[in-house]
């Protein structure tokens, strides 16, 4: 088990190894398996990538995110042209139907609202407009509505879990109500538990994903 100095170290260590944050000034504050991010960067690329980073490393049981994305001078933009971009890059994506998002931008900000078949489109959809230069965050609020009327089966989530090497060796359980799976138990990391839920979402039929895993990382405190 590891104490906070050492949960700590492993998430600064971590953001250090990637290259696109070798030089980010982002400050890390582990306690009790809460992680806190922290400090400026001057772009949304950035910021995002250290909240995966921070998330992937074992130990971390809570991510709190309190990055700010200072725009420099040059990258500045406005919220027409941020529009335009995104607008752009979302009808390039071959995954993504068209005609079913809507975009909205506030001083810098991204809103999505709609309606689209699959998560993974959903996914897609914010990954597409997330290195665009000039934004400064993301809210994703796109509904899924499967096309697919097919009963869950449980069983197919469960086995689906058991084939990803991410989270076979976890304890989840699986439970369907109507359109949504719920998944309980208890996984090692917080990239586990996002896998999981991303696996649940794979299954025909699925509208929701109520991802209750509890993350086990208990320190130890000295």
């Amino acid at each position: 088990m590891k104490n906070n100095q050492k949960l700590q170290i492993d998430v600064e260590n971590a953001i250090k190894w990637e290259p696109l944050l070798s030089k980010a000034n982002i400050g890390v504050v582990a306690e009790n398996g809460v992680v806190t991010l922290s400090g400026v960067v001057n772009s949304y690329a950035i910021k995002l990538e250290a909240e995966t980073v921070a998330k992937k490393v074992m130990g971390v049981c809570t991510l709190i995110e309190n990055i700010e994305v200072k725009l420099s001078a040059e990258s500045i933009k406005n919220n027409n042209q941020i529009a335009d971009e995104v607008m752009a890059q979302l009808n390039a994506n071959w995954s993504l139907p068209k005609d079913k998002l809507t975009v909205t931008v506030e001083n810098g900000w991204v809103t999505l609202t709609g309606q689209l078949p699959w998560n993974y489109q959903k996914e897609a959809a914010v990954k597409a407009i997330n290195c665009i230069e000039g934004i400064k965050g993301i809210t994703d609020c796109i509904k899924i509505e499967s096309e697919t009327h097919e009963e869950i089966e449980k069983k197919d989530i469960e086995n689906a879990l058991v084939r990803s090497m991410s989270v076979n060796e976890t304890c989840i359980d699986v439970s369907v109500q109507g359109t949504a799976v719920i998944l309980s138990g208890t996984v090692s990391s917080l990239h586990q538990k996002e896998e999981a839920g991303r696996v649940a979402w794979k299954t025909p039929g699925v509208w929701y994903v109520k991802n209750e895993l509890v993350v086990e990382g208990k320190l130890a405190i000295i």
